[in-house]
Parts: structure tokens; C-alpha cells; sequence
């Protein structure tokens, strides 16, 4: 898969016209439903989606990379990633005419990609540890109650979950920071 979504990407930062339509046709539906689940209008939603394909864009072109997700999959949670990003942003907007916004639209962009390149190193690190860490943390991220996670994987107690998790989230954060990305963001 990696490779064809490695193609994919190069055609759409390429500009391949066919390609973009064919994104808009299946995959901006799904994150104008998003967007408009939270909180938003359908003018959101496009505008989100041209970021999205903007931010992989300009981000191939700089510096080209390969997902291992589909190219669908990969827009739609950089699109929701940003979509947040924005909510977030309008809840610190202040309703006064003479207050001058400090934060430029290019410099959201920036730090929409690098949060994405950010997700994707966990994302990527949380594939690699190991299959009952993976699933510990994942029903973790999710918040199921430790009691749930002792039933649904079979531990002992509480206390044997909450140790286990402090030790595959300590295993993930090592992995992360070996990993000579994670110095480029900081």
C-alpha cells in the first residue's frame, strides 16, 4: 500500500487534476460531515479540505514523505486535526474590532503540518511496540475504565493494568524520542 499511496501523493502534489476531483468526490464529503458534526458550516469544511491538501502538498514538495495509511484515511484525520485546531482558535477569539489577529495563516498551516508529523511519529511508534501494549494503550487513549481493560484483556486488578500501562506508555515515549524526528520538532 505504501508505495501506491506514495504515488498518490506525488500526483496530487504534482497538481494531477483528476486525482484532486477524485478527492473531492470521496473524500470531502466524509470530512464536511465531520466538520459540520462539530460545530461547523459547509464553508468550513472546504475551506479545511483546501488546507489539508495545501499543508500535504507544500509538505511533499519540501521534503517528501510515505503514510502507511491510505491517502483517504491520512486527509481525513490531517482534516480533523485541523478542524480542532480551528476550534480551539475560536474559542480564544476575542469579539473586539481593534484587537489584530497574531497568529497569520501561513504560521497555522505550518504548525497544523508539524502537529500532523507529530501524530504520525505516535502513530507510527504505537505500531511498533508490542501487540498487548498496543492494545492496552489503545483502550487507555480511548479512557475505558481500568476495570474495563482488566475484563476485556484478561490482567489480574486494577493495579496490575495501571503498572502496565506506565510501562508500555514508557516503552512508546522512549521510542518516540530515540527516533531522530522528534528532534526536528522542538
Amino acid at each position: 500500500m505504501s508505495d501506491v499511496t506514495t504515488d498518490k501523493i506525488s500526483e496530487l502534489a504534482s497538481g494531477n487534476r483528476k486525482m484532486i476531483n477524485d478527492l473531492y468526490i470521496k473524500v470531502f464529503p466524509k470530512i464536511k460531515s465531520y466538520v459540520m458534526k462539530n460545530n461547523g458550516f459547509s464553508e468550513d469544511a472546504e475551506d479545511i479540505f483546501q488546507k489539508v491538501l495545501i499543508q500535504v502538498i507544500a509538505r511533499y514538495k519540501t521534503k517528501p514523505f510515505t503514510i502507511q495509511s491510505s491517502l483517504d484515511g491520512f486527509l481525513y484525520v490531517a482534516a480533523s486535526n485541523l478542524w480542532k485546531r480551528e476550534l480551539n482558535k475560536r474559542k480564544r477569539v476575542v469579539t473586539n474590532d481593534k484587537v489584530i489577529e497574531l497568529v497569520s495563516e501561513d504560521e497555522d498551516l505550518v504548525m497544523a503540518s508539524i502537529e500532523q508529523e507529530k501524530w504520525e511519529l505516535f502513530q507510527e511508534k504505537l505500531n511498533n511496540i508490542s501487540e498487548n501494549c498496543k492494545a492496552l494503550l489503545k483502550l487507555f487513549f480511548k479512557k475505558v475504565p481500568y476495570k474495563e481493560i482488566v475484563v476485556q484483556l484478561g490482567y489480574k486488578s486494577d493495579n496490575v493494568v495501571r503498572q502496565r500501562i506506565f510501562n508500555c506508555k514508557s516503552q512508546l515515549t522512549k521510542a518516540i524520542q530515540n527516533d531522530i524526528r522528534f528532534n526536528e520538532f522542538n
